[in-house]
């Protein structure tokens, strides 16, 4: 029994280690967010895309060369790596470029449909067959985005649907993310995250380079690369220490980092409709991991 107990332990430990670091992530991504924002008004959002993967990746070889040696760069699936790579550069770059519009706690309740998006395409590229209740709570929780959204009114921005698209290309990449897993190490799934983002780009930077103005821009600038790897190690990490379906629930925590960081740098607070709309994707999202977990 001890032996039973003990294990029982060592698992409990990891899942809340796994919890923390999920909510973790949802602390630091919304600081980021908010110093793509503040670029945004002066720097093109690719210019802004490329230097946070770029400083992502150089921040990641300097934290882990010392620790692991060249080993990191040693990745068993190249090919899963680079599209999992693309996808987050694209989803980035769609999110970058809509918080030049639209408030960062706006955006960030949309892109909560990233656990939606990825119950809908577990099914085509997981196997993972669906319910009947999952398909209904994914048409609740794409409800709650209209609300958000609401198309045809006065308050509707044609940027809310970049966030829309880069909620579908976070979703692949976090089921690309889910199969690397066990793959390869978090510390090199963190590192190729941003290596297409950081060097494809390099090609497109001098159409649309800006130097920074100011050493205010270009710490901005630099903090960026560094929050994203931060957080996507941290998200990484959640993924390895505990089932994807019962600590994706938390990424949720984002949301409320989005409307603190927006409150206190913009002075941005959401309208009660953005409540409404966030809080029914929300319960979707909740409802859509408690099914998996109960199956499970």
């Amino acid at each position: 029994m001890s032996g039973i107990s003990g294990v029982l332990r060592a698992l409990d430990r990891r899942l809340v280690l796994g919890i923390l670091c999920m909510c973790g992530s949802g602390l630091v991504f919304p600081v980021m967010n908010s110093a793509a924002k503040l670029l945004g008004a002066h720097y093109n959002s690719v210019q802004i895309s490329w230097a946070r993967a770029f400083g992502h990746v150089v921040f990641l070889m300097l934290a882990f060369l010392p620790q692991y040696g060249t080993s990191f760069l040693k990745t068993k699936r190249p090919g899963l790596q680079a599209v999992r790579s693309a996808m987050l550069f694209l989803s980035n770059l769609c999110f970058f470029f809509a918080i030049s519009y639209i408030p960062i706690a706006q955006a960030a309740s949309i892109s909560m449909t990233g656990p939606l998006v990825v119950a809908l395409l577990a099914w085509p590229m997981l196997g993972e067959r669906t319910t009947k209740l999952r398909l209904a709570l994914l048409a609740v929780g794409f409800a709650g985005v209209v609300i958000v959204i609401r198309p045809g009114s006065a308050l509707f921005h044609w940027a809310s649907l970049f966030v829309v698209l880069n909620s579908c290309f976070y979703g692949v990449y976090q089921i690309l993310t889910r199969r690397v897993s066990t793959i390869d190490s978090p510390a090199t799934s963190a590192f190729f995250s941003s290596v297409v983002g950081a060097f494809v780009m390099l090609a497109v930077m001098p159409f649309v380079w800006r130097s920074p103005a100011n050493g205010f821009d270009l710490l901005l600038f630099c903090s960026m690369g560094v929050l994203g790897a931060t957080g996507h190690y941290c998200v990484a990490w959640a993924l390895r220490l505990a089932p994807a379906n019962l600590v994706s629930p938390f990424q949720y925590f984002q949301l409320i980092g989005s409307v603190l960081v927006g409150y206190l740098i913009f002075d941005d607070l959401p309208d009660v409709w953005t409540w409404v709309g966030a809080g029914v994707i929300v319960a979707s999202g909740l409802a859509m991991g408690w099914s998996q977990a109960r199956k499970a």
